[in-house]
């Protein structure tokens, strides 16, 4: 146990917890750190064989035919796969489970291309083999003859008359010849009279911003094991960010019962949204199908990943602003373009909901675009959209702040939206924290500090994720020897067994040390939904708080009936003690009872099904100071400070750390991280030596204040913490070079070519 206390601002007194804010060892640590924790590429089972994808080598094509007889005739090889060996699907949009619905065919087409290739890396065919280098050598004996296309790879240039088309479903709802376009949707919400606030505006501003695609950087590449028995079972081994979402997809994508799939999640070896979506699992299936079931391993390699798994979008961002003098917030317009990749599903429907909503704003327009292009179709990537919208509205904030000449925070403690506050998309906000971080980040030292020197900067930033709900389950076994066997259903990201072990801890009165924790698989628990949107926490820890209800109401029945009273007369009392409310001398502890349980009536077990829908919105104010090169355009941190409202903090020293790593993926995605594509469509950076993310040597110390204003959708207050903290560096870290230069960039990565040619040319 770390006996120091956090960096914790407490907005209400703090509740008499025992186990929740505290910072026990989390379970799983010994077998990570002595590396005999399971992992999807781990798992061997007996005959196993080997199979490789076949990937388009073009970004844009139709195929026209695939010759797969030389790659069978390879000793060795046991089976080679196309969509044609996929069963053929409704184009309908189903609901899979995850709270996200989908058109099953385009899932299915992103598994194995079925008439088009639609970017380079795109799965066209796949092999299994009894070694792997047989396999490797079986794809390239596969002839495929394609009509190669012109690639689009912008959304601005794909939304133009003339465009080359991806696909020739979507059509502008308002047009009268009813032409493809690649627009895949629109969303528009409006507040107010849009017009009328502008007119009562004294400062407008307009600025436009533009990032390009960015990767989750997970260390752990794709990885699936499948075995499609005799009887036709499938059992799944892979890394997910949820075990149900791999069973649910599969299972549509094979056109199977999901009663026919068992997924075992394994340890994830990092995902941040890019493992919420199958790829390799249908094509495993159907080559252990077609290879008289025997088991097949697929795994990507590191520039497969890149090529071929989903990046976050590409957008473009317009935003204007208008404000009184005095610096009140009166109109806000604002028009995102996201890139969605191949098929449609961009993240501009969050976008959409998070760009205006820190701040109360009383005359609102948003309009929003999911427009596919030739890169690969786009995952969600931590708060995803929330950055890039913050991006475009922050640095719009930090000019409209120049213009008045008003203190950056002084002007979010004015607009900033608080409980009541309607935001602009319709929902009205309850109890929130953003005032809360403002003001811990005007009261920090750093903040307070003066920053002298030249070219140097300071930038401030807000952001904001609504977070997710979801279903969860769990189910809690009271052990002879006073512990309890806890099984959940999310896959443990950031050490989640251990903070919803924490929740069942406190209610039951006893140490987390006492409680055993494991992911159950699909066979084994109810349903749960994915690991993402900072959901687990909140959902799975509300399910194992219900479960030690659950319990606690039973222990309490089973003492009554051992000492032969009525329930009514036992109350379960804080450190996990049974006791007669008025007869001292009955009484026991939660292990003298569970000792018990077995003699006097069998086993205690408590479980619980939720699906609580009030997960509290996240809001986080950053402060960042940096220092340019001149000469170089080269951006150095000097100091940052996240401040975060966590509602309450289970386990402080995860909240640090969700913060913490947030902070450097935002960091990467403002000064370093972009793919960066040939007019060919191909990627010219897939590999961690050439797309350049942030190690230790770039970074500072990065301080966190933890904010807790309880969330009132949860017994003990939790708000969702691993997605907001991306958001804020991305403008904080233009502001702040802005403040350092005099000049604005609108365009992320702020590389140093980019910073000197913008320093050279006295602005875009």
């Amino acid at each position: 146990m770390v006996d120091y206390n956090p960096n914790v601002v407490l907005v209400d007194k703090d509740d008499d917890y025992t186990v929740v804010g505290t910072r026990p060892r989390r379970h799983d640590s010994l077998d990570k750190v002595t590396g005999h924790a399971t992992y999807g590429a781990d798992i061997h089972p007996p005959g196993l064989l080997y199979g490789k994808v076949l990937r388009s080598p073009h970004a844009h094509a139709n195929i026209k035919s695939i010759d797969t007889s030389q790659a069978k005739a390879l000793p060795g090889v046991k089976a080679v796969v196309t969509s044609a060996d996929l069963p053929s699907l409704e184009s309908r949009i189903a609901d899979l489970g995850e709270g996200a619905a989908a058109n099953i065919i385009f899932l299915s087409n992103n598994c194995l291309a079925g008439d088009k290739v639609l970017y380079k890396g795109h799965p066209v065919a796949a092999v299994s083999a009894t070694e792997d280098i047989i396999a490797e050598e079986a794809i390239s004996l596969i002839k495929v003859e394609y009509e190669v296309l012109t690639p689009v790879l912008d959304a601005r240039e794909a939304m133009k008359p003339g465009a080359p088309i991806l696909h020739q479903k979507f059509n502008p709802a308002d047009a009268d010849d009813k032409e493809p376009t690649n627009v895949a949707s629109r969303i528009e919400y409006s507040f107010g009279d849009i017009d009328q606030g502008f007119k009562q505006a004294e400062v407008i501003i307009e600025r436009e911003t533009h990032t390009l695609a960015v990767h989750q950087g997970y260390i752990e590449p794709h990885t699936a094991t499948v075995h499609w028995d005799a009887e036709g079972g499938i059992t799944v081994w892979s890394s997910s960010q949820g075990h149900f979402m791999v069973r649910d997809m599969t299972a549509t994508i094979l056109g199977i019962s999901v009663s026919k799939v068992r997924a075992i999640p394994m340890e994830i070896g990092g995902g941040f949204g890019g493992k919420t979506i199958v790829y390799l699992e249908p094509v495993a299936a159907l080559l252990s199908r077609e290879s008289n079931n025997h088991p097949v391993k697929l795994t990507m390699n590191r520039t497969e990943v890149f090529e071929s798994t989903g990046p976050t979008s590409g957008s473009h961002i317009t935003v204007k602003l208008g404000a009184t003098r005095d610096g009140r917030l009166v109109a806000a317009d604002t028009r995102l373009i996201f890139e969605a990749g191949a098929y449609p599903g961009s993240p501009v429907g969050a976008a959409t909901r998070c760009v205006l909503a820190p701040y109360d704003i009383p005359n609102g327009y948003i309009e929003g675009f999911d427009v596919v292009v030739n890169i690969p179709k786009s995952a969600a990537y931590r708060a995803p959209g929330s950055p890039a919208a913050a991006f475009a509205m922050e640095t719009a904030i930090d000019e409209l702040c120049q213009k008045l000449g008003m203190d950056p925070l002084d002007f979010r403690l004015l607009n900033g939206a608080k409980e009541g506050t309607r935001q602009v998309t319709g929902p009205v906000f309850p109890r929130i924290g953003f005032n809360e971080t403002v003001q811990a980040a005007k009261d920090h030292p750093h903040y307070q500090t003066k920053l002298e020197g030249p070219n140097r900067g300071r930038g401030v930033a807000s952001g904001f994720w609504f977070n997710a709900g979801g279903q969860a389950s769990a189910t809690a076994i009271v052990n002879p020897d006073g512990t309890v066997s806890l099984v959940e259903g999310s896959p443990d990201i950031g050490g989640t067994r251990t903070v919803v072990a924490m929740q069942l801890a406190e209610v039951l009165g006893i140490p987390v040390e006492n409680v055993k924790p494991q992911v159950g698989d699909t066979d084994s628990i109810g349903f749960t939904s994915v690991t993402g949107g900072s959901s687990v926490a909140y959902k799975t820890g509300y399910a194992c708080y219900e479960a030690a209800i659950d319990i606690k109401t039973q222990m309490v029945e089973r003492a009554a009936k051992i000492w032969e009273v009525s329930a009514e007369n036992v109350e379960y009392s804080k450190g996990g003690i049974i006791q007669h409310t008025s007869d001292p001398n009955l009484k026991m502890s939660f292990a003298e009872l569970a000792a018990r349980l077995n003699a006097t009536g069998g086993p205690i077990q408590g479980s619980a099904t939720v699906s609580p829908r009030s997960p509290g919105g996240a809001l986080a104010t950053h402060i960042v100071d940096v220092e340019v090169d001149p000469e170089t355009g080269k951006v150095t941190i000097l100091r940052y400070t996240a401040v975060q409202d966590a509602g309450k903090a289970i386990h402080p020293t995860y909240v640090e750390g969700q913060i913490q790593g947030g902070v450097v993926q935002g960091i990467g995605w403002a000064l370093n991280e972009e793919y960066f594509y040939n007019p060919d469509g191909r990627m010219m950076n897939a590999s961690f030596l050439d797309y350049r993310m942030p190690t230790a040597l770039d970074l500072p110390m990065i301080d966190t204040v933890i904010v807790e204003v309880p969330n009132p959708g949860h017994p003990f207050g939790i708000r969702g913490v691993g997605e907001v903290p991306i958001c804020p560096p991305l403008p904080a870290l233009n502001n702040a070079i802005s403040a350092a230069i005099g000049l604005r960039l609108d365009e992320l990565p702020m590389t140093p070519p980019k910073v000197l040619a913008a320093i050279n040319n006295g602005g875009n």
